[in-house]
């Protein structure tokens, strides 16, 4: 069997777009579904290594993450959930990949050990086509799905040797592989003077880090501290408190490598939100909404002697749950921001976090004379 110079990496969802929308006939300048080739999983993303990089996952960015809460990655942490459904953060960009000797020693390896190597995140190449568009200075095709309209890349010659710069590559948000818009970034592995970012639209910006750094933001996986704790009485106020520095500022720091392009997205806890898990109870406020005080902490502990009173933030349940316990939910919204190279600054979307914890309500049973 003949090993096709061009194949597609055509992801379901990918592919069924294309034939609804009638462009999966352009594929043949490319090769066709029939022809397409997955490459062999490589997780490695680093440019330095040599063959191997040009099968690297191109869902695996080369942007370096450091935590400058000091988070060492340690005890239980989770995943924010943006609040907001809409908000669609890139879902690719181009990065640098390779110097010119690391190209080249790549290709050469590509060429000893066979196989196809990523010329973008869905075009995969024989070596015969990188030696013609990278070393012999052939055109070759920019394809891109989600475009009416081809364009030409123009051939290098030695792989640029000697000069001042690097081959940069598509890049596709983690988990976000069938997603059609991954295809937006569809020109072949380009050139890149040193300093410079391309002018295109998805290259990188400070925002686009920022993005990929809230992928990255955990949050502490605390529990609310309750007055009484799971097990309550109808009518009874039952307290509910975070103390101070339970919760704090969570940043993560993205950098992109031979770009001067980095962003701090910081997420700062502003409001714990209480949903009793059912109707037959009151909130305190009443919108079910306690906002942080001034040193940190959400709500008032609960202390002897408080039990008649109502607490700024608690909930007061109104029947017995029957053997059946409430799902009390306490979800904490994170207020995200973010700064970057040369000022840059900006806010994201509120994230948050959701526990639930079991409460059972009695009925405190009396006999009357």
């Amino acid at each position: 069997m003949t090993m096709p110079r061009h194949a597609l990496y055509w992801s379901s969802a990918a592919l069924s777009a294309a034939l609804i929308a009638g462009l999966a006939p352009a594929a043949h300048a490319n090769g066709t579904p029939g022809n397409t080739t997955t490459p062999p999983a490589d997780e490695s993303s680093e440019g330095n290594r040599q063959g191997s990089t040009l099968l690297a996952s191109v869902s695996q960015s080369r942007i370096q993450l450091t935590y400058p809460d000091g988070r060492t990655g340690s005890g239980s942490m989770e995943d924010l959930t943006s609040v907001d459904p809409n908000w669609e953060p890139p879902v690719c960009w181009y990065e640098p990949a390779f110097t010119p000797e690391q190209l080249k020693s790549a290709v050469a390896d590509l060429k000893k050990n066979g196989g196809l190597g990523a010329v973008n995140a869905h075009e995969f190449w024989t070596s015969g086509i990188f030696v013609d568009h990278y070393e012999e200075g052939e055109e070759q095709d920019n394809f891109d799905i989600n475009s009416s309209k081809n364009t030409m890349a123009k051939g290098y010659k030695d792989y640029n040797v000697g000069k001042d710069g690097m081959f940069w590559r598509s890049v596709v948000r983690k988990g976000h592989e069938d997603d059609t818009k991954a295809w937006d970034c569809g020109r072949v592995m380009f050139w890149q003077d040193a300093g410079t970012i391309p002018d295109d639209e998805h290259a990188p910006t400070p925002e686009t880090l920022a993005a990929y750094a809230y992928d990255q933001i955990d949050v502490p996986k605390t529990e609310v501290e309750l007055k009484p704790q799971t097990k309550s009485t109808v009518n009874l106020p039952t307290w509910v408190w975070l103390d101070k520095g339970t919760f704090k500022e969570v940043k993560v720091r993205a950098e992109l490598p031979h770009t001067g392009l980095w962003a701090e997205t910081t997420a700062k806890p502003v409001a714990l939100h209480l949903e009793p898990g059912t109707a037959d109870a009151e909130t305190f406020p009443a919108s079910g909404d306690c906002e942080i005080n001034a040193d940190g902490s959400i709500g008032t502990p609960y202390t002897k002697g408080k039990a008649d009173q109502t607490p700024p933030c608690g909930i007061r349940y109104l029947r017995a749950s029957g053997g059946n316990p409430y799902q009390l939910k306490a979800s904490i919204t994170w207020e995200i921001s973010w700064e970057g190279t040369g000022g840059a600054q900006g806010d994201l979307p509120d994230g948050t976090f959701e526990t639930t914890q079991d409460m059972e309500v009695q009925e405190i049973q009396s006999i009357n004379r």
